[in-house]
């Protein structure tokens, strides 16, 4: 007799074992997002950068990100991290379309591209999107610091940014006007 098996019932999760082959073997999709204040005009006035404890121990710099999940649109993957990085209360304001500002490659070892993460080869779409509410980081963040653009896009900033992603905030902000 065969053994009848619930169906899981959140199919885009993968146990810890499942996700550590996963990334042994292929290539996985994130996304990131560089929370921004706008002014009344569209001007980018402040940007939030993550602090947090990594899995070794140090405290670094990120930006929002995660993995989108089986099934999931980009839309919901990028809102799910906003809401889980920045609080329920960031009220984020996604673009009207999906296209992100640049595709980022991350390969666990050297690379023609700036971008590392020692765990997995990952391709992220990046975005960036304002947040008008109130952001109370959860999850592995200690604090979101809001910056200037410049000091934002400053070297020391890049430096405390975790696998290259100080690259990716200053293409963040070129894509919006704010560098050149």
């Amino acid at each position: 007799m065969a053994t009848v098996r619930t169906p899981d019932p959140n199919p885009g999760w993968l146990s810890d074992e499942e996700l550590d082959e996963v990334r042994r073997r292929l290539p996985l999709v994130y996304v990131e997002a560089i929370p921004v204040r706008v002014d009344g005009m569209g001007v980018v006035t402040e940007v939030g950068v993550l602090l947090r404890v990594s899995p070794a121990g140090a405290i670094t710099r990120t930006l929002v990100s995660g993995r989108v999940m089986h099934g999931e649109t980009l839309r919901d993957a990028l809102f799910r991290h906003l809401e889980k990085d920045l609080g329920p209360m960031a009220f984020p304001q996604l673009p009207a379309s999906p296209t992100p500002f640049t595709v980022a490659e991350y390969f666990p070892f050297p690379s023609p591209t700036r971008f590392s993460d020692d765990r997995q080869h990952a391709v992220a779409l990046a975005y960036v999107v304002p947040v008008t509410g109130t952001c109370e980081p959860r999850q592995d963040a200690l604090e979101l610091t809001w910056m200037t653009p410049d000091e934002a896009a400053s070297q020391r900033v890049a430096d405390e940014l975790e696998g290259g992603r100080g690259a990716l905030l200053r293409a963040g902000l070129a894509s919006v006007g704010v560098l050149p």
